[in-house]
């Protein structure tokens, strides 16, 4: 039993809850659930196994995925102990400190002055450890292979007071329930029922990237836990990133934007890398053994992001979580955590009355996604060719992060501050604090470190010691 399980006691759960997927936003979902209601069913089309394997209705699952340490609080607060269990089953502790290294504006951020734990592993194994916790919850049940339908109202259409769904082979059935949470992602069909269903859909906002990119898998040293990030950034449009995962694995991510795309085979990967500006990830791709002789191509054309805190009307008994409420560019990492955070302002919000849930939520959600919707567009929109709803004043924004970065290749107190943002510990506008700006702002002598001076810059996988031989043109 959980502690807010013990504060509110069984005597305080009734009713009826259904999370409408089982990925991380409606697992974290049904945690909460499960306080307030006596009986949650969390549907999915989806086989739901006891192992870490991809599943099919998550087409990113072979992807990198970053548990920022936020994220990881928020889990940790939601299921006690989780972070142990993920390392007990071979995720990896990382020393932020050492083992981080971010390449922006022309070189390697110096290493933070502050403790720095990150904690990797692969999205399966997030999934099936959460899974398995909340499998365990009393009054919790996890139907897998079941096709969510439509969602049941009342004569009003006021109210959700259930979802239609058909399992394999069966004919169509309704499942009633006092609240049901829409965790499907950037599937969702809850825009288009509103607008059916008379209530007009939400406020969108889009921002087009035009990313792909592609995922491999490497034999990765035992005790090497470098975490490698070098995103795009104009003028350069194309960016990847290294992370190790459980299996003595590293993750080896290329992306590109606005149709500079990466191709999925191994030996494409190779060329594409080579006019990165540093050897980084030629030199993994060299020294360490491939596992599969082909990648993990996945496109993300756009940010979205639903404003249904903005409706003026929307129905009792329905709250839609996740990336079904925003999505971001993934290579920013930021979709777990935000998913985690959602799940305790959720769990807030039913601790209080069971009345204007939706609303009492969106709101709560809507503070929760700006910093992090900030964050990535503000980077989307540094390059020309980006298109979409950018806030006024992103561009003046941009140009101070690049500052920071600049100066942060010999300052560790700007790494710290710029972490504590990535993190979402800390929101960007932490950044703009009298004590970060005079840093980023105050005028400085002795010029520029330059990439391959940088104290931060990542060893060879082979000799584990910094690199300082001149860039390769090309890979062969």
């Amino acid at each position: 039993m959980t502690p807010e399980t013990a504060r509110r006691g069984d005597g305080d759960r009734s009713g009826r809850a259904i999370v409408v997927g089982a990925g991380v936003a409606g697992l974290t979902a049904a945690r909460v659930l499960a306080d307030s209601f006596e009986s949650v069913t969390v549907i999915d089309r989806d086989s739901l196994p006891d192992e870490p394997v991809p599943r099919p209705g998550v087409p990113q699952a072979n992807q990198i995925h970053i548990l920022w340490e936020a994220g990881r609080s928020a889990l940790e607060e939601l299921f006690p102990g989780y972070t142990e269990e993920l390392c007990a089953a071979g995720g990896v502790s990382i020393d932020g400190r050492r083992d981080l290294h971010l390449y922006s504006q022309g070189g390697f951020l110096a290493s933070g002055s502050s403790p720095f734990p990150l904690y990797a592993g692969s999205r399966p194994l997030y999934e099936q450890l959460l899974r398995r916790r909340v499998a365990e919850l009393k009054g919790v049940r996890l139907r897998s292979q079941c096709r969510f339908v439509d969602y049941e109202t009342d004569e009003t259409k006021t109210a959700v007071t259930g979802v239609r769904v058909r399992s394999r082979g069966a004919e169509r059935t309704a499942l009633p329930a006092e609240l049901v949470v829409d965790a499907t992602g950037r599937t969702s069909r809850t825009p288009a029922w509103l607008a059916r269903n008379g209530y007009g859909p939400p406020p969108t906002e889009e921002v087009t990237i035009g990313l792909a990119y592609t995922t491999i898998a490497l034999e990765r040293p035992p005790d090497d836990c470098r975490m490698i990030g070098m995103l795009a950034e104009p003028p350069r449009t194309r960016g990847g990133a290294v992370l190790p995962v459980e299996g003595d694995r590293w993750l080896v991510n290329v992306h590109g934007v606005h149709g500079d795309h990466p191709p999925a085979d191994v030996d494409g990967i190779g060329e594409f890398v080579a006019p990165l500006p540093t050897p980084v990830f030629d030199r993994v791709l060299e020294e360490c053994p491939l596992l599969a002789e082909t990648g993990h191509h996945y496109p993300f054309p756009s940010n979205r992001r639903y404003r249904y805190e903005a409706l003026e009307r929307f129905p009792d008994g329905l709250v839609v979580v996740g990336d079904a409420v925003a999505s971001f560019n993934p290579i920013y990492g930021q979709g777990m955590s935000v998913a985690a955070l959602e799940a305790l302002a959720l769990g807030r919000t039913l601790r209080e009355e069971r009345s204007g849930i939706p609303t009492r939520f969106f709101d709560r959600a809507a503070a929760i996604v700006d910093p992090a919707w900030m964050l990535a567009i503000g980077a989307d929109s540094a390059f020309p060719e980006t298109r979409g709803d950018v806030p006024r004043g992103t561009a003046v924004f941009d140009w101070y992060l690049s500052r920071l970065f600049r100066r942060a290749h010999a300052d560790g107190t700007l790494t710290d501050a710029f972490l504590r943002v990535l993190s979402m510990q800390r929101p960007p506008s932490s950044l703009l604090r009298a004590s970060v700006a005079w840093r980023v702002l105050a005028p400085r002598y002795g010029g520029n470190r330059s990439a391959r001076d940088s104290p931060n810059r990542p060893p060879s996988a082979r000799e584990r010691k910094p690199d300082l031989s001149p860039r390769r043109s090309n890979r062969r």
